[in-house]
């Protein structure tokens, strides 16, 4: 296939078997930009009525959200990562799109950016999966988040999905939703530590089973989304700002609050034996910087 750099106009010829079904990244030997090809499609040719995309991390609210769809006459298919939701809403052109805004490898709000600026797309609907860590933020009306048709709190998925949907199906816009307050955090008493008796021979310590790879890797992947979701909050509301920041290089300056608020959120959330494991925070903190980097040719 051809492509054509998107800096320098020079045309590229890039044989179709180094493409990856995900895409490939290449540079320009030209201006050294980094571009991500991916393979051509084959597209549907109009909106397909009924069916719904499905675009979350977490298996448990695909499978939720999955049932509730398709329990109401709706046909479902999924994307666990931005990747693919990008290339399922290309190629199928389901007729609404449910996506979480803090995906792997894009960001959920910019799938939507996508999805919406392109032509052939533009007709679909879309659903924001709200996954901030500070509710008490989230006020914007929601056709200020990326072009997202509306939006839903994730504790909300099940009881609000299908009425979202009916919304944007009739074409209408509701008012600024009101946040509700959070309930107070409950308190946890401490209790006393239990006598404990000093076992008899007989009486072996209880060794704990090892954890299977599947479970150690749900766990790293809740702590990178969390993560994801930290840095998601601070893009949507200073989109500017951020971007400024990473030209500048003092992106970690800038929103030192912010960032120390969600790794404190992050410490408290992520079991000990998890962060042990990587400083996933900051990795997926540095992949977000990396791929603004490369977006805006820095």
């Amino acid at each position: 296939m051809t492509v054509a750099c998107p800096k320098c106009r020079t045309r590229l010829r890039v044989p179709d078997e180094k493409v990856s079904l995900d895409g490939t990244r290449f540079r320009c030997p030209k201006c050294n930009t980094v571009l991500l090809v991916r393979k051509r499609v084959k597209r549907a040719e109009e909106i397909q009525k009924n069916l719904v995309l499905v675009c979350h991390s977490d298996e448990e609210v695909r499978e939720t959200a999955g049932s509730i769809l398709t329990e109401n006459g709706f046909r479902v298919i999924y994307a666990s990562d931005g990747v693919d939701a990008m290339v399922k809403a290309m190629k199928e052109l389901p007729e609404i799109v449910v996506i979480d805004v803090a995906l792997p490898k894009i960001y959920g709000f910019e799938v939507c950016k996508r999805i919406k600026e392109r032509k052939e797309t533009a007709g679909i609907k879309v659903l924001l999966i709200a996954s901030i860590y500070d509710r008490s933020r989230y006020r914007r009306p929601p056709q200020s988040l990326y072009g997202a048709d509306e939006y839903v709190e994730e504790p909300a998925l099940k009881e609000e999905l299908l009425e979202k949907i009916r919304i944007m199906r009739e074409g209408k816009t509701e008012k600024e939703p009101s946040i509700p307050d959070l309930p107070p955090l409950e308190k946890t008493e401490t209790a006393a530590p239990p006598t404990v008796e000093a076992p008899s021979r007989q009486e072996y310590a209880e060794v704990p089973e090892e954890k299977t790879t599947e479970e150690v890797d749900k766990e790293i992947e809740r702590a990178r989304r969390l993560a994801r979701t930290v840095v998601s909050d601070i893009y949507l509301y200073n989109p500017q700002k951020v971007l400024d920041s990473i030209k500048d290089g003092n992106f970690h300056e800038t929103f030192k609050n912010q960032l120390s608020e969600g790794l404190k959120l992050y410490n408290l959330r992520i079991p000990p034996e998890v962060r042990q494991k990587g400083d996933f925070f900051n990795e997926e903190i540095e992949k977000f910087i990396q791929n603004k980097r490369e977006e805006q040719g820095i």
